[in-house]
C-alpha cells in the first residue's frame, strides 16, 4: 500500500460501477459526437465500419493486457509503473513524463473548450468566465476524494451513454421511416455512388486515424485501478464488459449515421466543437424533427468536455505521484492527505494546468505551440493526448495510439 510520512494512504474506495463507467465514459466524447462523421466521408459506410471494428479489436487486446497487469499489481499511475518494473526504468520514466506532459496541456485546452461551448448559449459573456468556473468545479471534485471523482464520472458517463442510446433508437426509427415523417432511407446509402467502400484500402487506413481518436480514454481505468476497492474482480469485469458495450455503441452509431447521411454530405467533414450544428448527432436529431437539437447536443458536448478535464486532472496528479514513488521526482510529491488524495501532486497539477490555460492571454501562438507539442508527444508515446487538438493536428496525433 502506498504511504507517505504517516500523513495518509491512497484510499481504495472506487467500486466496480465506478471503474466500468470511467472506462465506458472515457471513450464517449467529441471523437464520437463530432469527428466520427469524417470517417464515413473518408472510407464510406462499409470502410468506416471495418475501421472501427478492427480498431476496437486492437483496443480489446491492449486493454485485456492492461487488465491482467492492473489485477496482478494495482498501482496508481499504473502503466508507467509497469513499464518501469517489467521493461526498463528509462521507459517508465519516459512514458510517465510524456503522459503527464500531454495531460497537463489537455486540461488547459479543455478549460478553453468549455468557454467555447458555453458561448453557444451566452455569446456575450467572456469565455474565460466559464473556463474559471469549470476549473473551480473539477478542482473541488478532485480535492475532496477519489470517491468524489468516481461518483462524478459515473453520472457524467451515464448522461453520455443515455445520449448515445437515444440517438441509436431515434436513428433506427428514422431508417425504418417511423420517425420524422420522411421516406425510409433504408440501406440505400450503402450502394450510393462509390459506397460502401470509398477510396479503397487507403480510405480504410485513413479512417483508422479517426477511429483511433475516438477509442480513447479507456486507459483511465488502469490509472484508477490502484484506488479500487477490489481490483482483482472489478478491473477485469470493468474492462471486459465495457469493451463490448463500447464496440456495440460505436458500430451502431456509425451504422445509423451511414444509413441516414450519405458519405458525400459535406457536414460530415466537420470535427470542430465550434461546429456543433454540423455534428452527425445534431443533423440526425434535426432530421427526426427534434426541436433544439443543436442545444441538446451542445449540452452533451459540455458534459463530455467537463468529464475529460476532470479525468485528466485526476490522471496527471496520479502519474506525478507514481513518478515520485518510483524515484523519478522529488519525494515530497508522495504526500497523501487523510482523504487519500496525493495532495502535493494534485495541487501542483492544478496550478500548472491553470497557468497553461492562462498562456492564451499572452498570445495565441504560444498556446498553439503547446497544442502542437501534445501532438508530437502523442507520437512519442504511441497515443493521442486528447480530444481538443485542432484538425489536422489532433487527428494526426490520434492515429498513433490504438487504445
Amino acid at each position: 500500500m502506498d504511504t507517505n510520512n504517516n500523513q495518509g494512504h491512497i484510499r481504495h474506495t472506487l467500486q466496480s460501477r465506478h471503474l466500468s463507467m470511467i472506462a465506458l465514459g472515457g471513450t464517449i466524447g467529441t471523437g464520437l459526437f463530432i469527428a466520427s462523421g469524417s470517417a464515413i466521408t473518408t472510407a464510406g459506410p462499409g470502410g468506416s465500419l471495418i475501421a472501427y471494428f478492427i480498431m476496437g479489436l486492437m483496443v480489446f487486446f491492449l486493454m485485456t493486457s492492461l487488465a491482467e497487469m492492473a489485477t496482478y499489481n494495482p498501482r496508481s499511475g499504473s502503466f508507467a509503473e509497469y513499464a518501469n518494473r517489467y521493461v526498463d526504468p528509462a521507459l517508465g520514466f519516459a512514458m510517465g513524463w510524456n503522459y503527464w506532459f500531454c495531460g497537463a496541456i489537455t486540461v488547459a485546452v479543455e478549460l478553453s473548450t468549455v468557454g467555447i461551448v458555453m458561448n453557444f448559449w451566452f455569446p456575450h459573456v467572456p469565455q474565460w468566465v466559464f473556463s474559471l468556473l469549470a476549473f473551480a468545479i473539477i478542482f473541488m471534485i478532485n480535492y475532496f476524494s477519489v470517491r468524489a471523482y468516481g461518483e462524478t464520472e459515473f453520472w457524467l458517463a451515464l448522461l453520455k451513454v443515455a445520449a448515445v442510446i437515444i440517438f441509436v433508437i431515434v436513428g433506427i426509427g428514422v431508417i425504418l421511416g417511423l420517425v420524422g415523417g420522411h421516406h425510409a432511407p433504408g440501406f440505400k446509402n450503402f450502394t450510393y455512388k462509390q459506397a460502401p467502400f470509398v477510396n479503397g484500402i487507403p480510405g480504410i487506413i485513413s479512417a483508422f486515424v479517426v477511429s483511433g481518436f475516438s477509442f480513447q480514454g479507456t486507459e483511465m481505468v488502469g490509472i484508477a485501478a490502484g484506488e479500487s476497492a477490489d481490483p482483482k474482480h472489478s478491473v477485469p469485469k470493468a474492462i471486459h464488459a465495457t469493451f463490448w458495450r463500447i464496440l456495440l455503441f460505436y458500430i451502431l452509431t456509425i451504422f445509423v449515421i451511414a444509413c441516414i447521411l450519405p458519405y458525400t454530405n459535406k457536414n460530415l467533414l466537420s470535427s470542430d466543437v465550434q461546429d456543433i450544428i454540423t455534428s452527425p448527432f445534431t443533423l440526425i436529431f434535426q432530421y427526426a424533427g427534434l426541436r433544439y437539437a443543436a442545444g441538446i447536443m451542445n449540452f452533451v458536448i459540455l458534459i463530455a468536455v467537463l468529464s475529460s478535464a476532470n479525468s485528466w486532472l485526476y490522471a496527471i496528479s496520479r502519474i506525478l505521484f507514481s513518478q515520485s514513488m518510483d524515484g523519478f521526482l522529488w519525494k515530497g510529491f508522495r504526500a497523501v492527505n487523510r482523504r487519500g488524495v496525493p495532495i502535493i501532486s494534485f495541487l501542483a497539477m492544478a496550478a500548472l494546468s491553470l497557468a497553461l490555460w492562462a498562456l492564451q492571454f499572452i498570445g495565441p501562438n504560444v498556446y498553439n505551440y503547446l497544442i502542437s507539442a501534445t501532438s508530437l508527444g502523442g507520437f512519442m508515446e504511441s497515443r493521442d493526448c486528447d480530444r481538443p487538438l485542432p484538425l489536422p493536428s489532433r487527428l494526426f496525433a490520434a492515429g498513433a495510439h490504438l487504445r
